[in-house]
């Protein structure tokens, strides 16, 4: 079994043993045990021409019958091994798998409403995702301890949430009476997308994974809107820094270093997304990015059409970043002083963001940026060295600073 099916398989396999009537947190300790037990045995073992690890013929089989294992052994240990044998009963023999797919149900569980969004991203990553506590640790650059204990109150609280389904026995544990709705499980993937890369594990490559996987699952506009959001972005990725790690703006990236096969498959799942006449915000975010991959340079940009999407993403979503943005479009659209004027008249419009007690996050950049195009340097470099203060990570800082310390240089 090669890596990337182990961890495949790991929603399945811990689906098979919640159906069973084990308990949510013990389970998931239980498929974690076998992952490890999985890996072990494929780096002990010589490698063959197929990759496949262990002699199996069933991995998923093998799979649920070392976690079940697993999970009885744990359960036998456990004081309450009496109150627990009406649903462990016997253990079952190895043989096949079952076929059904509980990847789907796991998924709405770890956006369960009752976790705060970095229990539900660390969740999804394990349960969903297959991955270790470390790696998921690694990702976050938080200690393994935090993470561990981050992701013990998740299982736990999730443990909770289970009913029993009309005629089941009492104490089957069947559907999760609060699960999170589709909208709060892409905001979970969304968030893990957005890590980016850390570590030993590429999340934003980790969150396109989970995402096809969830399209295959589901038929939902807003789920292929987003992979395609995905697709488009990290298409650009490359481009994104320079060698040195410092940051590439849009504009002065390399486009010959953008994925076009990324971008081809983001724009075809975008174009099928929107045929069902059911725009999202995520559908409306792709439009936008599938703009500016469709440009040979920023001076091509159909910025006019940007401007509109804005328009449409904040009906959707009325958010002061995507209105923010839609004030760079405009600029590029009609000029600086246009856009000058569209920051003024959202600052009119919505004066809890634009006080220094809840500023908008790169409100000062976007300033600093229409500034220098309207030729006003001074006020640009005052607002580029505000906009480094306040960058939420070192690159962005580095970026504005040096930007500040150019226009400062022209003075």
């Amino acid at each position: 079994m090669n890596e990337a099916l182990i961890r495949s398989l790991a929603p399945s396999v811990l689906g098979i043993l919640v159906r069973r009537g084990a308990d949510f947190a013990a389970a998931e300790d239980a498929v974690q045990d076998a992952l490890v037990e999985a890996f072990r045995v494929r780096s002990a073992e010589p490698p063959s021409p197929s990759d496949s690890g262990p002699a199996v013929r069933d991995p998923k089989g093998w799979l649920v019958t070392v976690a079940w294992r697993r999970y009885l052994d744990a359960t036998r240990s456990d004081a309450a091994r009496r109150r627990r044998e009406d649903l462990v009963h016997e253990e079952p023999e190895p043989g096949p798998a079952p076929a059904v797919d509980d990847t789907l149900q796991l998924y709405f569980l770890c956006a369960h409403p009752s976790l705060t969004p970095s229990s539900a991203v660390a969740l999804t990553l394990r349960a969903v995702g297959g991955l270790t506590t470390r790696q998921i640790a690694q990702a976050y650059l938080v200690p393994e301890a935090t993470m561990a204990q981050r992701i013990s109150r998740a299982k736990h609280t999730v443990s909770g949430v289970g009913v029993s389904p009309a005629g089941a026995k009492p104490g089957t544990r069947g559907r999760f009476d609060r699960p999170g709705d589709v909208a709060t499980v892409l905001r979970v993937l969304y968030l893990i997308f957005n890590e980016g890369y850390s570590g030993d594990v590429d999340l934003a490559a980790e969150a396109i994974r989970l995402t096809r996987q969830l399209a295959a699952a589901v038929d939902h506009p807003e789920v292929a809107g987003l992979l395609a959001l995905m697709l488009l972005h990290h298409a650009r990725r490359a481009a994104r820094t320079a060698p040195d790690g410092s940051l590439v703006p849009l504009a002065e990236q390399d486009r010959a270093l953008w994925d076009t096969g990324l971008i081809a498959g983001g724009v075809e799942i975008l174009q099928a997304a929107l045929a069902g006449d059911r725009l999202g915000e995520y559908q409306a975010q792709a439009a936008i990015a599938a703009l500016h991959a469709d440009a040979a340079s920023t001076a091509e940009t159909d910025w006019v059409q940007i401007v509109e999407w804005y328009d449409e993403l904040a009906r959707l979503t009325d958010s002061p970043v995507v209105r923010l943005n839609r004030v760079v479009a405009v600029g590029e659209a009609d000029g600086p002083r246009a856009g000058l004027a569209a920051l003024a008249a959202l600052d009119d419009s919505s004066p809890s963001t634009s006080g220094k007690g809840h500023p908008v996050p790169r409100r000062a950049a976007v300033a600093a940026y229409l500034h220098e195009r309207d030729g006003d340097l001074a006020t640009a470099a005052r607002l580029y060295a505000e906009a480094a203060r306040e960058a939420p990570n070192l690159a962005e800082r580095d970026h504005l600073t040096r930007q500040a310390a150019r226009l400062n240089a022209r003075r």
